[in-house]
Order: structure tokens, then C-alpha cells, then sequence
């Protein structure tokens, strides 16, 4: 039983032995209205009119307030001695419009006025909002938990974002979420600004008090679809943005930077973003004129010829970024200063600057039109806005980062609106998630920062924030470590966005060749993981805006949450098909293994790198050399990958690799569109469907992997598609058949890759227009005698990397070579016995424990 803290004057009650004695008498809701009878019992007695609430539509309105019922869980508070009360929309709020909820609204003993839903109990005595006159009781969905709040008492939610990590060195206080272990959570939209035809305002009564109050227990899935329909869905992303991002604080010439793109590519190193950074702009200026910070003007000494050199990029299919510190307008020395300053009506034989104030209309205008919009015609493609001057707009309570991502964002969208808008920024507060792509700050070069970041990313979902840009591989100072270099590199191809970055020191490049040969070769092999993965993050991206579902969650959106789920904070799903923990701590000098202790839910799980099978249901400790992280996939996962090894082109690709995760059933599908536009049409996407069945008859295994005909737009995919499968847990086949439609087609049957434990099978050219039926079987004996080979190889190869003595692992393999012959449980007990090393001894119980068929 879990413990449960009332907030009424802030103290402590709850115990899991207090409610043990409670227990026996009644139910914790039960206590808490008691307990509520009997304080009441003590207050004076209202004297003369109770207090009145009239109910309209959705609303109770009384003498300075108002109460909405958005939901039977979602409830907004105002109050306001001006009875102004705001309807229209701020910086968190866009939309209100809710289907009717079922609420109650009636006059208490004491003269309160008391609100109803299926899951709160509102309790208002009249007069400003104070611990004493307003209070909530929430019922759980967790057995028979209940909470109560006061108003003004201190929320404890899972919390949510921060606006940067600039300068971090590990964690960071984050804000709060709209979820909380505590059943309930409050954002406060107070002081945020109002927003109307492209214009921001002031509150007329600025000491109103504008509360959301979500009371939806551990249903977080819910309370999140419902904070996205309040305040705004999250964009669709153009697809490159789901590739790699090079990036780096670097004085780069035309010539050099090409030079790089090319060596990538060279290497067969994919990169689909190019974002280049200061000194793409003048940055040595006459003191006169201030800081180099902030520029609009090519260096034509380092690009001649810009339209040429975004060209050129284009030409490596890339799309650019450029970086801008805005805040001290444009400046006499500018190209695009004449033509502005005449706009501006601004004195330019003094050289008068045009200041920047994107507050006002004119200069908003002219900020586009003659600073930004000239170089999109030549090839810029979005802006990376990095703002650092404060948070003074010259409007009280306007925060100019807030001011600057949303018209930046709405700018991108293009004269007709129908390019999806697009930034590069740090986070301004709730709402934020409506202008991606978030840009979280220049990082400190440690273990320790990198150990915060998975956390920080998953997190921030409980506030709608899902799309986060991190510098993976840190940014500043630090020390070189190619192993943190390696897992980060790692960490950021299992992020929302895979963007390397670094500061601007000759020795902090992340190029993988300047690196040891070993994390050369890994993070290389995840840099073109990331552009594989495009198709599946780009179902993802659908999933985000459509079914208001973040490509990262943390455990306890998708498991039942108990006590001990919270603490695995650096674990996560990576949309719908696949759980992520990765390592972000330092090998072990002897076992040369990373660790990382993990959760897994109910279940048989496959390592997407090693076909390793765990059985879930139970927490482990998970261990892994260099090459991998653990991302685990169920039994009868279908994942859907690019297939092409060459180039840098994420478009729908003609050869698509699945990966069939063989042992349960199982779908997916696939969401590809043709035209990108920014408001989601139905009619522009295509979806195919996959699915697998799985049954065990006897000794033999039978699966069938169906393959849906296209719903939707076919011009979204290529006229033929070819799949690569690898069938995952399968190693040979005894019976295989296939149709397209009605006609039976011959397939062909690859290698057996040892080191994923697949079997390859190449289908058919498939046009979209007919089902796909594929069978096959294996036997379950053979199958299982192959999982102990498998198991022992692998146990081989810890032990060949160990550095212990030659006699150690010899006697422990002597342990392993008796799979098939004694029970686990007796050959773990000798090889622990037998085992120096606790990292080997960890990784050896790992394979140990690995579930067979």
C-alpha cells in the first residue's frame, strides 16, 4: 500500500502502516470525506446569503469567478475581482472546446457551493481562491487511492522541461508536468500573455488567477491527449528533420565545409541537415557597431557565393540551418540594412541602427521581408534561434523567446501556410511543443551530463515537449573520453533528434575518424541506424500529431505504475515498438562491459542488436560491450527500416528492410505521405499494414506475416517496393510459401546472420495494390538446441574480451559447455561460483536467464 500525503496545512500522514490500520475500517476516499466532515464541524457558521453560482453551458459563474468543466478531470479556475475573464487564447491555451462533460453543480450545509464529476469533488466557500475556501478531492484510478487538494498548496508532479541545459554539468532543476503521482496537477496560466490576430496583450486584470487543474490519477496517457487538445497539437516535422544533423561552432569556408559533406559521404556517413553556425555571418565588426554576435551578412571572404554553396548542399540532398543571435537588430554594416533602415524611416546617413522589436508591427514586417526572406530564396531552409539576452520584450510578462519562436515558426509556414514551419530553439514555456524543434543548450562534456539527458528528454513529455535537440556528444570543456563520446553518439540516435555539436576548439570535432578505431566504427554504424530508422520515425511523427502520442514516454505511461517503476528514470519507449536504456556510464576496466539497470515489462523481449531473449516482467541489470545499447523489441515486433545503404536520401524508399521479431503476434503500420503540407490531410497519406500470427502446433512453429494492399494516397510510395525481411529468433526454415493475391511467387532465401539471429528473406518487387501472404515454419527442438549454440558463443566472446586469467575462463566455460544437458539455475550457480569479476559474473547471469522459445 502506498503511501498518500493531504495537503491541507502541508502535513504528513501517510505511511504504508497508517494505512494498514486504516484498511481494516474503511477505504482511503471514505477517510478523507470523514476527515473533511469533522474539520468542517469547527468552522463558524456562515452568516446570511450562501454564495451562488450560476451554471451556463459548461460554466459556473459566481461574484468574481468562474469555474469550466473541460473534462470530468480537467477543470479551469479563475478568479478576478475585475470579473474579467479571458476566453480567448494565450501563450498555453488554443483551444477550450470540449465535448460536454457530465458535472453536478449544488449548494453544500454550510452555504459552499459544491462541483461534481465522476472523478473530483470541487468544494468553493466564496471570496478570493485561499487554502481555507477552495479545495479539491480527487479519486484515483489505482485501486481505491484518493488525494486532496488545497489551493496554493505545493504540486509534486513527475515534472517537466527547463528552458536550457546551457552550462550544465549533470542535472538541473526541471518545471513542473500536468502528471503526478499525487493523482493530480496544476498549471498556472496567470501570467502568460494573450494572443489575437497576431498580436500579444496583457490580461486586463493582472492579478486574476487562471488555474488548470488535472485530476486524472495515473491515467497519464489521457491527461496528456487532453493537455495537447488544450493547448495545441504538436506540428508534423518535414521528414529530413528525422535523419543526422552535423553541426559544429567552427569557422568553415565554403570550401572546407563541402569538403567535409563530401568526406561523409566518402565514408558512408549519412547527414541530412547541414547547420552552420556563427561564423556563416561577419562576426569581426567595427566597435562602433558592438558585438559579431548578432549578423545577417554572408562572410564572403569564407562564401563567396552563397546561393551556390546551399546549392551544393541541396545537390548532397541536405538541407541547411543558420544560426542567429538577433537581439541587436540590424546594424549600418548589414547588406540588408539600406533597404530596411528606408523602411524604418530610421536616419541612415548616422548610421542609426534599426533596433530590434518584434513587438512592433512595422519592424515585424520588415524583419522578414528584408532580413530573412532574401536568403530563403537562396537556400535556407529554417532558422536556428539562439536567443541568450534575457527575457525583457518590452511588454511585462512577454517573454522575447516566446515572442521570437512563435513568429519565426509562423513565418517558416511560408505565404500560404502550407510548408510545415520550422525552428531551431530553446523552450519557452508550456505551449512550447507548437513550434519545434527544441534546441536544449550548450552542454558540459561529461558522464555526468550525459547520464541526465535521457531523463531530461522522456520527462519532458509530461509537458507535451517531444521534440528535443540536444549537442550529442556535449558541447564545452570536459575532457576526451571516446567511450562517452561512443554512448552518447548512441543515446542521440535513440533521441527525437540526432544533432552532433560541439564548441569551437580545434580538438573538439565529433567526426568519428578522430576518434579511436573502435568508436569510430560504432558510432558510425548508429549514424546510418539513425537514417534507417526515418521510416519508422516518421510513422512516429504521425502518431505525435495525430493520436497526440510523443515519440518518447517514460515506464510509467505504458506500465501500471507502482513505487519502484519511477526509479528507472533513464529507460524509455521509443515510440510504439521499441524500449530503450541506455548506458550512460563508463566500462568496466575488466569485463570491458557497460551496465545499466533496466525494467522490463510483462513479456518476451529481443535485443534489437543481439537477439538476446529476456523474459519480462522482473528488473535486471542489463550489460553491453562498446558496440550496443540495450534496445529491447516484443515478440512480435514488425519494424520497418530503410533499406538503402548508400546516400543521403530519407524519402519513401524503394527497398525496405523489416524485421520480424518472431514468437508472437504482433501489427504495424505505416504512415508515408507524398506532399509534407503542415496541417495533416488524410487524403495526401498512405498507410500499409503489417501483421504477424504466431502458433506453436506440437513441436513445430508456424508464423504468417500478412502484408495489407496501400490504403490511401499510392503516389506517397515508390510504383515498386522491394522488402528485405530478417527474420528475427528464426534460423532455418522447413516449410515457406508466398502470394501476391491469388498467385503463388517464389522467394528467395538469404544468409542467417548469427549476430542479430536472423534469417534473411528478400520478397518480390510489390506494387501496393495486392496482399502479401508469407509462411513459414521451423521446428521447435532444432530451434531450441540452436539458442543454447547461440547462448555460448556469446558467452565466448565475454570471456574472450575479459581481462582475467586464461585458467578463470576456462573453468566457466567448462560450466557453459552443460546447457542442454543440466538446468540453468544449476549452471548459473557454478559459473557465479566460479566468476571473479561482478561485471562478468552480471553479464554471464544476463545470458543465463535468457528465455529460448
Amino acid at each position: 500500500m502506498e503511501a498518500i500525503f493531504l495537503r491541507g496545512k502541508g502535513r504528513k500522514i501517510g505511511s504504508s502502516i497508517f494505512w494498514k490500520e486504516k484498511e481494516k475500517q474503511k477505504d482511503r476516499t471514505a477517510y478523507l470525506r470523514e476527515r473533511e466532515k469533522k474539520a468542517e464541524r469547527h468552522l463558524p457558521k456562515r452568516e446570511g446569503k450562501a454564495m451562488e453560482g450560476i451554471r451556463e453551458g459548461n460554466q459556473i459563474r459566481g461574484k468574481h469567478f468562474r469555474f469550466t468543466v473541460l473534462t470530468e478531470r480537467l477543470l479551469r479556475l479563475e478568479y478576478s475581482e475585475k470579473d474579467c475573464f479571458v476566453d480567448g487564447e494565450s501563450q498555453m491555451v488554443v483551444n477550450r472546446s470540449f465535448p460536454p462533460a457530465e458535472f453536478h453543480w449544488e449548494e453544500g450545509k454550510q452555504g459552499e457551493g459544491i462541483l461534481r464529476t465522476k472523478y473530483l469533488r470541487l468544494i468553493y466557500k466564496g471570496g478570493a481562491f485561499s487554502s481555507e475556501n477552495l479545495r479539491i478531492l480527487v479519486s484515483g484510478d489505482a485501486g481505491n487511492t484518493s488525494a486532496l487538494w488545497h489551493y496554493g498548496d505545493k504540486i509534486e508532479s513527475l515534472k517537466g522541461t527547463a528552458r536550457t541545459l546551457d552550462g550544465i554539468d549533470g542535472a538541473l532543476p526541471l518545471g513542473e508536468g500536468i502528471v503526478s503521482r499525487q493523482l493530480f496537477s496544476v498549471l498556472d496560466d496567470s501570467k502568460s500573455m494573450l494572443y489575437h490576430e497576431d498580436k500579444f496583450f496583457v490580461r486586463e486584470d493582472p492579478e486574476a488567477i487562471d488555474l488548470y487543474f488535472f485530476a486524472y490519477g495515473t491515467d497519464y496517457k489521457t491527461a496528456l491527449k487532453d493537455f495537447f487538445h488544450l493547448s495545441g497539437d504538436v506540428p508534423l516535422l518535414p521528414r529530413y528533420t528525422l535523419g543526422n544533423w552535423w553541426s559544429r561552432y567552427f569557422v568553415y569556408s565554403e570550401e572546407s565545409y563541402l569538403e567535409l559533406m563530401d568526406r561523409f559521404q566518402e565514408e558512408n556517413i549519412p547527414f541530412q541537415v547541414a547547420v552552420i553556425d556563427m561564423d556563416w555571418h561577419i562576426t569581426k565588426v567595427p566597435e562602433k557597431y558592438g558585438t559579431g554576435w548578432t549578423g545577417y551578412s554572408w562572410n564572403r571572404e569564407l562564401f563567396p557565393d552563397p546561393p551556390r554553396f546551399l546549392k551544393a548542399l541541396k545537390d548532397r540532398g541536405m538541407e541547411c540551418t543558420l544560426n542567429v543571435h538577433p537581439a541587436d537588430g540590424v546594424r549600418a554594416f548589414e547588406d540588408c540594412y539600406p533597404a530596411f533602415a528606408e523602411f524604418m524611416g530610421v536616419n541612415q546617413k548616422e548610421e542609426e541602427p534599426v533596433l530590434f522589436d518584434l513587438l512592433n508591427e512595422k519592424f515585424r514586417e520588415g524583419y522578414f521581408r528584408f532580413v530573412h526572406h532574401p536568403m530563403e530564396k537562396d537556400g535556407v531552409d529554417f532558422w536556428w534561434i539562439d536567443w541568450q539576452q534575457g527575457e525583457n520584450s518590452g511588454m511585462k510578462g512577454l517573454d522575447p523567446l516566446w515572442m521570437l519562436n512563435h513568429y519565426h515558426y509562423e513565418d517558416n509556414k511560408g505565404e500560404n501556410g502550407e510548408k510545415r514551419g520550422l525552428i531551431l530553439s530553446r523552450y519557452a514555456g508550456p505551449g512550447s511543443h507548437r513550434y519545434p524543434i527544441g534546441f536544449s543548450g550548450d552542454t558540459v562534456i561529461s558522464w555526468e551530463s550525459l547520464d541526465f539527458q535521457p531523463y531530461f528528454t522522456a520527462t519532458a513529455s509530461n509537458i507535451g515537449y517531444g521534440w528535443w535537440s540536444h549537442d550529442i556528444g556535449g558541447h564545452m570543456w570536459g575532457v576526451r573520453d571516446d567511450s562517452l563520446f561512443t554512448r552518447w553518439v548512441q543515446l542521440g540516435v535513440f533521441s527525437p533528434i540526432m544533432r552532433l555539436h560541439s564548441t569551437n576548439n580545434a580538438f573538439n570535432g565529433k567526426e568519428p575518424w578522430k576518434y579511436s578505431r573502435d568508436a569510430e566504427a560504432v558510432s558510425k554504424n548508429f549514424l546510418r541506424l539513425r537514417k534507417a530508422l526515418v521510416p519508422y520515425l516518421y510513422t512516429m511523427n504521425y502518431l505525435a500529431h495525430v493520436e497526440r502520442r510523443p515519440l518518447i514516454l517514460p515506464l510509467y505511461y505504458e506500465e501500471k505504475p507502482w513505487d519502484g517503476l519511477y526509479d528507472y528514470k533513464n529507460e524509455y519507449y521509443f515510440g510504439t515498438e521499441l524500449l530503450c536504456a541506455p548506458i550512460t556510464e563508463k566500462e568496466d576496466p575488466v569485463s570491458g562491459l557497460g551496465k545499466v539497470k533496466a525494467w522490463l515489462p510483462e513479456g518476451r523481449w529481443v535485443d534489437f542488436f543481439t537477439g538476446e531473449k529476456l523474459t519480462g516482467g522482473r528488473e535486471l541489470e542489463l550489460y553491453r560491450s562498446l558496440e550496443s545499447i540495450p534496445v529491447l523489441a516484443k515478440e512480435g515486433t514488425i519494424l520497418p527500416l530503410d533499406g538503402r545503404e548508400e546516400g543521403n536520401a530519407v524519402d519513401a524508399p524503394e527497398l525496405m528492410e523489416l524485421h520480424i521479431f518472431s514468437g508472437a503476434d504482433g501489427s504495424f503500420c505505416l504512415a508515408e505521405d507524398e506532399h509534407e503540407f503542415a496541417d495533416f490531410r488524410k487524403e495526401d497519406w498512405a498507410f500499409t499494414r503489417f501483421s504477424l500470427r504466431h502458433e506453436s502446433k506440437g513441436g513445430s512453429v508456424e508464423e504468417v506475416l500478412h502484408i495489407s494492399p496501400v490504403e490511401g494516397n499510392e503516389n506517397a510510395l515508390p510504383k515498386e517496393r522491394l522488402f528485405l525481411l530478417h527474420l528475427r529468433g528464426v534460423s532455418f526454415l522447413e516449410g515457406l510459401s508466398l502470394t501476391y493475391g491469388d498467385s503463388e511467387l517464389p522467394v528467395e532465401v538469404g544468409d542467417y546472420l548469427e549476430e542479430e539471429d536472423a534469417l534473411l528473406l528478400s520478397l518480390p518487387a510489390w506494387d501496393g495494390k495486392e496482399g502479401i501472404c508469407l509462411r513459414y515454419s521451423y521446428d521447435r527442438e532444432k530451434r531450441e538446441a540452436q539458442e543454447n549454440k547461440l547462448l555460448q558463443d556469446r558467452a565466448f566472446t565475454l570471456l574472450q574480451n575479459a581481462q582475467i586469467s586464461y585458467d578463470e575462463k576456462t573453468r566457466i566455460y567448462a560450466c557453459l559447455e552443460e546447457l542442454g544437458k543440466k538446468s540453468r539455475a544449476e549452471i548459473l550457480g557454478a559459473v557465479h561460483s566460479r566468476c571473479t569479476s561482478e561485471s562478468l559474473r552480471g553479464a554471464l547471469v544476463e545470458l543465463l536467464s535468457a528465455s529460448g522459445v
